[in-house]
């Protein structure tokens, strides 16, 4: 048996795969052309956001039996049409929400003290301590679109740093610590910051829209750790000019890599490469549950 490790993926899981008796073969770096050049050998593959398995990989992987994706989301894969050929899906929901809801709760300190602005000053020479004026958390109203593991995290921290928290999710009906909305108005209206948690479906497509940041209480703040193509950047570019939009942090965009993007012409915007799960601790845990997918997948 063998497995194709298609994006980067931590030593001690090849190590555990390895130790199961199932060749490893770690490609990290390779190409979409390669992939189907190479899948037909493989009876497992192992993928993060990088590598994009659909229908024209899946009908030349003929022995494949699992795909595993170290990490939440599963949009990069063809679900339904792999399922159709037989080929398990398998993800690591739980290793990486620590990692992701800190780097929310990192974003919405970041963003209410002004911290990225301060430091260009401050590399800038400058001692400008009257220019810049922050606001505290606490007190505040933080609205959670989504409200499954990595948002409860979020909101727990929130809570624990004094900040009311609200979400709506049409497939969760309560949450502990966090009130539940039962429409996304009500949720505009209301909420101080906003940071989305929901997987890219039909459904979630651009939920954050023109319309919605209309809706939005003037000078709010929104928080992207989840998926891309939930926020209509154009949308969110003019709300954030008109001054509707206080602030905005992205770690994830419509296109990645996101180079140059117009966002960043801004200087209320602040972001990252698409690193939520990008921890130590969080690497680890990703790595274990992969192996412990690819070895059950293939051993069972």
């Amino acid at each position: 048996m063998k497995v194709l490790i298609c994006d980067a993926t931590a030593q001690a899981a090849l190590d555990m795969i390895s130790e199961a008796g199932i060749e490893v073969v770690n490609k990290p770096d390779i190409t979409p052309e390669e992939l189907l050049e190479e899948i037909v050998e493989y009876d497992a593959m192992v993928v993060r956001s990088r590598t994009k398995v659909r229908k024209p990989v899946i009908d030349k992987a003929i022995k494949l039996k699992a795909i595993v994706r170290g990490g939440v989301g599963l949009d990069n894969i063809d679900v339904k049409y792999a399922g159709s050929k037989g080929i398990q899906v398998l993800n690591t929901p739980s290793a990486s929400t620590a990692a992701v809801a800190e780097l929310a709760i990192g974003y919405i300190f970041a963003l209410a003290r002004n911290i990225h602005q301060m430091t260009i000053s401050m590399e800038e020479g400058e001692w400008a301590k009257k220019s810049f004026s922050g606001t505290e958390i606490s007190g505040k109203t933080l609205g959670l679109i989504g409200a499954g593991r990595i948002a409860r995290s979020v909101g727990q921290k929130a809570n624990a740093l004094g900040m009311r928290v609200i979400a709506y999710d049409p497939y969760v009906d309560e949450a502990p610590g966090i009130g539940m909305v039962e429409a996304l108005d009500a949720l505009f209206s209301s909420a101080d910051y906003i940071s989305m948690h929901v997987p890219y479906t039909k459904e979630t497509h651009n939920i954050l829209n023109a319309e919605a940041f209309e809706k939005m209480k003037a000078g709010v703040y929104v928080v992207n750790c989840g998926r891309g193509s939930t926020i209509d950047e154009d949308a969110l570019f003019d709300a954030l000019k008109s001054g509707k939009v206080a602030g905005a942090a992205l770690d994830v965009y419509t296109e990645e890599p996101s180079m140059g993007h117009k966002l960043y012409t801004l200087e209320q915007v602040i972001g990252s490469p698409h690193i939520g799960a990008g921890t130590a601790e969080a690497k680890a845990r990703v790595g274990t549950e992969v192996a412990k997918n690819v070895i059950n997948a293939l051993k069972a």
